[in-house]
């Protein structure tokens, strides 16, 4: 059985579009799905019971996605073990495809490959994702995708989930280089933020995470490895990506400056969430 955990703050609005793809096809005892609502104030947990019996929902008053992750561990049974944000859309296919390669014992940690949906973007948050995209730390995986996926023997590398805004990036240091894959014959789904005010507040609490994650754990970042300098190089051979090149610039010298701003004054403890891509549905 390959479990699948879901952590879900106030997603009433895309929680459905996700589960629907998960539970039509699944062969009886393939597939365990728990969604753990925390703090929701919304009808998230209604949603989910509207899809009977096939998918477990636990509820929980704390608004922490790192809990609400602890608490889909303590109830799940199964690996590999699957853990998918709820505003991301990841095919039963996919799921079985990354299980297949994390089966295999080659691999402890996996995640699919991102498809970025930018439709309802503004050009200019267009432009930042096109240079983003290119990134080698972006394209090793794990990272900005909304999915990753343990092994068995992979979440013994920890106890429990630690209380930190980066879960993934907690995930991804964790695991050397060879220990972990993209996969590349499958995808997830996550779609962009619609303006740019969004995307800096997805990209100062990504910023704040890192941060964080440096200060609480600068012993597992030893196993990042970014090029961020010769990426950018071979994008200036680009001359039609210069004025996204200032786009990316220009959004992440905001970012890093609000993630500082509130380092100084909340503590870790304070970030915001974009909701434009979620008001789509």
């Amino acid at each position: 059985m390959i479990s699948v955990i879901i952590p879900a703050y106030n997603e009433e609005k895309v929680i459905a579009a996700t589960l629907k793809e998960l539970i039509p096809g699944a062969e009886s005892g393939e597939l365990e799905v728990i969604v753990v609502c925390n703090g929701c104030s919304d009808k998230t947990a209604d949603v989910v019971a509207s899809f009977g019996t096939a998918i477990r929902c636990i509820e929980t008053p704390e608004p922490s996605k790192t809990n609400a992750l602890n608490l889909g561990d303590e109830v799940a049974s199964g690996f590999p073990r699957i853990y998918l944000d709820a505003d991301v859309v990841l095919t039963l296919e996919a799921i079985r495809q990354i299980a297949q390669v994390l089966q295999s014992g080659r691999f402890l940690a996996a995640a699919p490959k991102m498809y970025m949906d930018t439709r309802h973007a503004s050009w200019l948050v267009r432009c930042y994702y096109e240079v983003w995209q290119q990134l080698p730390y972006i394209r090793e995986g794990l990272i900005g995708v909304g999915v990753y996926a343990l092994s068995q023997d992979g979440r013994k590398r920890f106890d429990t989930f630690p209380q930190i805004i980066a879960d993934d990036g907690y995930i991804r240091a964790l695991f050397q280089t060879h220990e972990r894959t993209s996969v590349d014959s499958c995808r997830s789904l996550v779609r962009a933020p619609a303006t740019l005010e969004g995307l800096l507040k997805i990209k100062t609490r990504s910023r704040l995470g890192h941060y964080e994650l440096k200060k609480k754990f600068p012993e597992l970042l030893k196993n990042e490895k970014k090029q961020y300098g010769l990426a950018m190089f071979e994008s200036l051979k680009q001359v039609c990506l210069w004025p996204k090149l200032l786009v990316y610039l220009y959004v992440n010298f905001h970012a890093r400056c609000r993630a500082n701003k509130y380092a100084r004054t909340q503590k870790f403890s304070g970030w915001e969430r974009d909701d434009s891509s979620r008001d789509l549905f």
